[in-house]
């Protein structure tokens, strides 16, 4: 990264982080992408090599991360499973996609629904229950980019459409986030940041713009597990500057994938805020569950401040459980021509199991303070 020169923090060199990451000298491990390899990792062991992951497996060793069991712990029900899992399958869009999507990110704007996906690449159509176009490219390649064209998200800010994403600096050899800028949601989407604006020594990725109650934005993102001296992913956050160039705050560590309640792995992917009528703010997130697969889980901010206290639910919001078919996850949340709101992911995480890499669309609704699905609601009915 370039010096920041407008009053914001320097990201170039090491960052000094909030109390839980004091660590300063990020480990070396492999740079495998953590959705499709979750469990690999260094074969050098903690008690020779302190800074490394430990060798068990935390996606398939339950021992290695305590928590509740989703398989012998299930989520209240108070419908048959069966019926409940066929009005799941009956309530959610499986999106007619020409090709595969990761993170997808959807944006609904003047008629037109817009499906964004990792490859820097989007998609139209006039429904989410109808035929998406083919793909377009849809970035102006920045000079320092050199691979990992990760998880775009647009939003509408201040008149203009800003995409937050990630790619791998040839300046540094870590992955980071940056932030481009269009005047149209179809692009070109132009570099808007001086490359990535998280911290140089880090590889980060899946940034998400959100906006507090003063109208303060932030990037909320993920400090990825491939950097963190212990091996563990990290939901971090820092404030933006109000023309969204540069962070103007130092980052701070918000949790760890192993502070959720149930027993899961390293990886912490695909962060999304969402404030309930009453004022709690939530945040959705992916990672890998024991016997669940690749799922969203739901925490809770205890002061209702993005920098938290966050505390974590049990019951997720998706996993190979909802549907007894496919797991899935990096979701985020949309609203589509009525206002109503649902959630995208991309289903399954991996092709082997006999589907390709689909995005699936969740009608979601705020039940008790939490998102819940919204049952009465999706391809049964008329849909958007």
């Amino acid at each position: 990264n370039e010096d920041d020169t407008d009053g914001g923090a320097s990201t170039s060199a090491s960052t000094t982080v909030a109390e839980t990451d004091p660590e300063t000298e990020p480990a070396t491990v492999p740079e495998t992408d953590p959705e499709t390899e979750p469990a690999t990792v260094p074969e050098t062991g903690p008690e020779t090599d302190p800074e490394t992951v430990p060798e068990t497996d935390p996606a398939t060793d339950p021992t290695t991360k305590p928590g509740t069991d989703p398989e012998t712990d299930p989520e209240p029900e108070t419908i048959p499973e069966a019926q409940l899992i066929q009005l799941r399958k009956d309530s959610m869009v499986v999106a007619q996609a020409p090709e595969v999507v990761r993170d997808p990110c959807m944006l609904y704007h003047d008629g037109t629904y817009y499906l964004y996906s990792t490859g820097w690449k989007y998609a139209t159509s006039t429904g989410l229950d109808q035929p998406f176009s083919e793909f377009q490219y849809c970035v102006e390649t920045p000079e320092d980019y050199k691979d990992c064209p990760w998880a775009p998200e647009v939003y509408e800010y201040e008149g203009k459409f800003y995409m937050f994403t990630t790619y791998r600096s040839t300046k540094n050899n870590h992955r980071g986030c940056a932030i481009f800028v269009a005047d149209t949601p179809a692009g070109p989407f132009k570099p808007h940041s001086d490359g990535h604006v998280t911290p140089a020594d880090w590889d980060a990725i899946d940034g998400t713009l959100y906006i507090d109650e003063e109208g303060q934005p932030w990037m909320v993102f993920v400090y990825e597990w491939t950097s963190t001296s212990d091996g563990i992913g990290r939901m971090a956050c820092a404030k933006l500057s109000d023309d969204l160039t540069h962070f103007i705050s130092e980052p701070v560590v918000l949790f760890r994938s192993y502070d959720a309640k149930l027993p899961v792995n390293q990886v912490t992917d695909g962060c999304f805020m969402y404030r309930t009528e009453s004022g709690k703010l939530l945040m959705i997130w992916s990672t890998q569950v024991l016997n669940r697969g690749y799922s969203v889980l739901v925490a809770e901010s205890e002061s209702g401040e993005i920098t938290g206290p966050w505390t974590h639910h049990v019951e997720m919001l998706y996993s190979n459980r909802h549907t007894k078919e496919y797991d899935g996850g990096h979701g985020m949340i949309f609203t589509d021509a009525n206002g109503d709101m649902w959630m995208s992911i991309h289903s399954p995480n991996d092709a082997s199991v006999g589907r390709i890499e689909t995005p699936v669309f969740i009608p979601l609704k705020e039940e008790n303070n939490t998102l819940v699905w919204d049952l009465e609601r999706g391809k049964t009915n008329e849909t958007p």
